[in-house]
Formats: structure tokens, sequence, C-alpha cells
């Protein structure tokens, strides 16, 4: 899957001094590109016991919401989104969280069913173990975790415990 890494440009120092960030601007602007890596992330998921597919994706503001969104397109299922505080109409279920550079509440809408959990980059963990956490307090049965970039070299959190899928890994 290194074939991916040619679309995607790396900005030093963005969005603070020390933080490599991984601009995807490029993949996903070339169509082909795009419908292929998602198809791919698609694939990561195994099936579960009969066939389970989810009943949602749930995207992580905001970049996990464009690959959710595609991924229920192609593989079924609806889209939940979980956002930053502030940007859903309640009620909602919140969840604070320290990132590798800020701190952070994220939120969305209670309810029930399987989901799997969608993000551009997995760093520290520290936004997708937040999320699991949101999605079981919010009703919700995790039975997956899946993210376009797993940036390998970068420290975990250490109350970071999920598994996760990646198409990309930085190692």
């Amino acid at each position: 899957m290194d074939g991916y890494k040619k679309y995607i440009k790396e900005v030093p120092d963005f969005p603070i001094d020390g933080v490599s960030f991984k601009d995807i601007s490029e993949l996903l602007g070339n169509q082909e590109t795009f419908r292929s890596a998602v198809k791919d992330m698609g694939n990561l998921i195994e099936p579960h016991p009969l066939d389970e597919k989810p009943d949602y994706w749930v995207g992580v503001d905001a970049r996990g919401f464009i690959f959710a969104s595609a991924l229920s397109i192609i593989f079924g299922g609806g889209v939940l989104m979980c956002r930053k505080r502030g940007k859903l109409p309640g009620p909602t279920v919140s969840y604070k969280y320290k990132t590798e550079y800020s701190t952070d509440e994220l939120e969305m809408k209670s309810g029930n069913g399987k989901v799997i959990i969608v993000d551009d980059v997995l760093a520290t963990g520290g936004t997708l173990q937040t999320v699991n956490n949101l999605c079981r307090a919010a009703g919700y049965l995790v039975i997956d975790k899946l993210v376009l970039i797993d940036l390998q070299y970068v420290p975990r959190v250490d109350w970071f415990t999920s598994e996760v899928k990646s198409l990309i890994q930085y190692g």
C-alpha cells in the first residue's frame, strides 16, 4: 500500500513546530486513487461472524467524515459524526481528551448499533481511544477501528488500548 504515499505530502512544523503534517489533498483530489484507497481501507475489515456489517461508520471530525462517508457508500451502512464540542445540536454525549498539541472535547448523538470508527490519521491514539470510549458511552457497539495513515513512530498515549487497522504506515 506504499504506492499511496506518493499522493501524500509531508508539511514540516505544521500546525506547530515539531509536528510533521500529512497532507492528503492530492490523494483526495485524484478520483481513481481516492476510490482505490477507500476500497482498500474497507477491505481491511475482516468479515465478522455472520458477515456482520456495521450499522454506521463513525467519522471523526473533520477528515474522518470524508472516509466514513465514502466507506458507507461502497460497503453499506450509515454515517455518524463525532464532532468537536458545540457543533451538534443536543442532546449529545461528550468526552474530553488531550491531543499532541491541545485539549479537545468530542461529542456525538446517542443511539445503538454496530459501528466502525474511521479517521484519517492515527498518531498518539488519544483521539481514537476517546472516540472508542465515546461510542460506547453513547450506546454503540464498536466492532472495528480504521484509519488511512498510522504514524507508528509517534509514541502512543499510555491509555491507548485499541487495535486499529491502517492502509498506510509510516514507521
